[in-house]
């Protein structure tokens, strides 16, 4: 499954370390390509005669080689990976690569990595369990990262409970199901809206909303890791996205993203709609600053076009097609009805309700409402974790 992969292998100083040779005699056998870098302090538990032996390459572990003065290149190696594993993964290493701490070569090559990242925890159960590295896990679900579960049993304390990391033949069949779940919409061509639209004013000013972003963008990352050919269209943000199979086409206007949209539409065979697009635009555009005098300023608004109804006139019967619905009440009922009038094969309702939920935040709170009225509630996440269960379900529909 794994045959051709080139897999970067990052060890740190826990005892769990020992495990990490059968991880890459487990990896090799599979056809990977291995290479390991150390802590220093992992040197401790596991040698890197040990590991360079199995990998068949030189285990690195400085940033330079005194020797002779070379430069061990984190870029290079960074780039040179599918998939990065970190394995164990202590307390300490995840707090620092939560905070952008770069002190190792490991830690080096984090944060040049645009690949998959994988963390295997290894801790004992009251570090695991503790708020601070919990909170720092979920910091690096935020970025992307893929955080493994922990076994349970005997710790090496002595204590019983969660802290283990998972043995070699599990990590392995993470990284095997990672990359299957590739393949999955490989080549399918879908379209993304992300963003807030800006209508302007005058040529200072302009109506909007608190949208950043983050859950269109995470969903366009979420299908390019599956293998599929992402258009993202987004409205203004600071945001980022550096995928090779994700094409970004920027606009400012509601009409500017009707207008790249309704062009787009014909060419894919999903699109998500998560853009939050200005209902309303005003009427006039003043070329010049409007200065302000009197207590009052008075615009006259007119509708935009409805983007996503005009794409449920037009959506064919292979086509899948998903909106967002952000309600503060009523909200099962007005979501559903939004469904049916926009012919629409599933939506997802946020509510601004939920703590930690809506516009800004890196976590949101939602439920997927099927077109059978089913309604699918899941708990607060990460933006990441939540374009994970929206893809997940267009996976579904698009296999059924």
């Amino acid at each position: 499954m794994l045959k051709g992969k080139k897999i970067l292998l990052g060890v740190t100083g826990g005892i769990a370390a020992y495990k990490t040779a059968g991880l890459v005699r487990l990896l090799v056998k599979q056809g990977a390509q291995v290479r390991v870098l150390m802590t220093p302090d992992a040197h401790a538990f596991v040698t890197p005669l040990t590991l360079s032996t199995l990998s068949k390459h030189e285990v690195l572990t400085e940033m330079y080689n005194k020797s002779d003065g070379t430069w061990n290149n984190h870029v290079e190696l960074a780039k040179w990976a599918d998939f990065f594993v970190i394995a164990p993964a202590t307390a300490n290493t995840l707090a620092k690569m939560a905070h952008g701490i770069c002190d190792n070569l490991v830690l080096a090559c984090y944060l040049s990595a645009t690949c998959s990242v994988f963390v295997a925890p290894a801790m004992d159960l009251d570090m695991y369990a503790h708020a601070a590295t919990q909170n720092n896990l979920n910091t690096l679900r935020t970025f992307g990262t893929i955080v493994l579960p922990v076994g349970e049993g005997e710790l090496a304390s002595g204590l019983n409970g969660a802290g283990r990391m998972l043995e070699p033949e599990e990590i392995t069949a993470f990284i095997s199901d990672f990359f299957l779940a590739t393949q999955k919409l490989k080549n399918k061509r879908v379209l993304v809206t992300a963003g807030p639209t800006h209508e302007s004013i005058d040529p200072v000013r302009f109506i909007g909303n608190h949208s950043s972003g983050k859950m269109g963008f995470a969903v366009a990352h979420e299908f390019a890791r599956h293998g599929a050919l992402v258009t993202l269209i987004s409205g203004p943000t600071d945001l980022q996205e550096h995928h090779p199979n994700i094409k970004r086409l920027n606009v400012t206007s509601a009409d500017e993203m009707y207008n790249k949209t309704i062009a787009q539409f014909g060419k894919c065979d999903i699109a998500v709609m998560s853009a939050a697009v200005a209902d309303y635009t005003p009427e006039k555009v003043s070329i010049t600053k409007i200065k302000k005098s009197g207590n009052e300023l008075h615009l006259k608004l007119k509708k935009t076009k409805d983007i996503l109804a005009e794409l449920g006139k037009k959506k064919k019967s292979k086509q899948i097609l998903v909106g967002f619905a952000l309600e503060t009440d009523n909200e099962l009922a007005n979501a559903k009805e939004k469904m049916s009038r926009k012919n629409l094969d599933f939506i997802v309702l946020n509510s601004l309700k939920s703590k930690g939920a809506g516009f800004g935040h890196d976590t949101n709170k939602i439920s997927i409402i099927e077109r059978s009225g089913k309604v699918i509630p899941f708990k607060l996440k990460s933006k990441t974790e939540v374009a994970r269960d929206i893809v997940s379900k267009v996976i579904e529909l698009a296999n059924a």
